[in-house]
């Protein structure tokens, strides 16, 4: 019987010792994120409506209960994405003269425009390198658009994250 307890106790230790590491390095489970009461209503607005980005953005902001209205409005906080392009510079060749690497440039502009304040401009770039391989063009293309979707999603954490740490 006194193993037994032991042996819970220790267990009970060990999850306290894992929880006591993770908090101590700064780790944070990645979900909610909390913004300011005026931002808890949103209008987006894009160049282009109907874009990956701007998809995610209103379903990252949806799934943080934001409320978001379809028309524009003078009381109502608005985010403008104004520009997202996805640039790529070669990295290395193979000895043939073929494009080996690439490096993705993901670039994003956005506005913030806020209820009798000044509006507020951000920009940011997301990079990621990718591997090209001629011989197998077909999966290469798959794994680039799987690589540009995954970009998006973190743009859109990172507006997110961006609103989050307004403070007004």
């Amino acid at each position: 019987m006194l193993n037994f307890h032991c042996k819970k106790l220790q267990g009970a230790m060990s999850l306290v010792l894992i929880a006591l590491i993770f908090s101590g390095c700064g780790f944070k489970l990645r979900g909610n994120y909390l913004l300011a009461p005026e931002l808890q209503t949103l209008v987006v607005s894009s160049v282009d409506k109907h874009g990956e980005l701007t998809r995610f953005l209103k379903e990252h902001l949806t799934l943080n209960q934001v409320t978001l209205l379809k028309a524009s409005s003078e009381k109502v906080p608005e985010i403008r994405v104004l520009k997202d392009t996805l640039d790529r510079r070669t990295l290395s060749v193979f000895p043939n003269g073929q494009v080996a690497e690439y490096e993705l440039i993901y670039t994003v502009r956005y506005q913030l425009l806020l209820v009798e304040r000044e509006l507020q401009e951000f920009s940011f770039e997301l990079n990621r390198d990718y591997l090209n391989d001629p011989d197998i063009a077909l999966a290469k293309s798959r794994e680039l658009a799987l690589i540009v979707k995954e970009i998006r999603q973190e743009a859109a954490s990172k507006i997110l994250r961006d609103l989050a740490s307004i403070k007004l």
